[in-house]
């Protein structure tokens, strides 16, 4: 998909500011863009998606603003300062109106009723190791909703062990290469996240399920 010169000029001060604060790291502001819309290149259009551990605003303030106009965003993040930016962000972005920034851990947002099952696509950049990142996303899926998670060149599908994915509920990783030199790994929800999921704060970076 290709992006539009007034998009990219209304998100480069935007993520320039992000870099401004450390929330995003360093190489050109337009490479992260690129490197943003790889994440949902493939699939059914989402009428709800989350961004884990949004940050900086990469990919969700992206997706938000070029793909999918009717999607409704929750950007989640357990930074007080990085929430704060992406409120700031969204009102820049005149995204209020369906994009909603969420300050708290992932572990506890997975267990709130309204997020709960509910969600047709999570995003993830950076989040964290595999196992740690699959264990707070799938909580979030709708039936049929898909986890998506960007991945190192090198990386391999021992990454994602399918029967450690089968215990959250999900399928097993497919890797795909939407743009150049982006590689996503998606898992799609095909049972329910058993309720013991997540586990405690922390839990799931002390003791990760794989």
């Amino acid at each position: 998909m290709s992006i539009s010169e007034d998009d990219r000029s209304r998100l480069r001060p935007v993520l320039e500011e992000a870099r401004q604060l450390g929330f995003l790291g360093p190489g050109p502001i337009d490479a992260h863009v690129e490197h943003a819309l790889g994440f949902g290149a493939n699939g059914p259009v989402p009428a709800r998606a989350l961004d884990l551990g949004s940050g900086g605003g990469v990919p969700g303030l992206v997706l938000a603003v070029v793909r999918w106009p009717a999607c409704r965003w929750t950007l989640l993040d357990a930074g007080k300062r990085r929430c704060a930016f992406l409120e700031w962000a969204c009102d820049e972005l005149a995204l209020t109106e369906r994009v909603a920034v969420r300050w708290g851990r992932a572990e506890e947002a997975g267990r709130v009723p309204e997020l709960r099952g509910s969600i047709d696509l999570v995003t993830a950049r950076g989040f964290a190791a595999p196992g740690i990142t699959a264990e707070c996303a799938a909580p979030f899926l709708a039936p049929g909703g898909r986890l998506e998670v960007s991945e190192p060149p090198s990386g391999s599908a021992d990454r994602w062990p399918p029967q450690g994915l089968a215990l959250l509920g999900l399928g097993p990783a497919v890797r795909s290469l939407p743009r150049p030199g982006v590689s996503i790994a998606t898992m799609v929800r095909l049972d329910p996240c058993p309720d013991r999921y997540p586990r405690r704060v922390g839990i799931p970076a002390k003791r990760p399920l794989f």
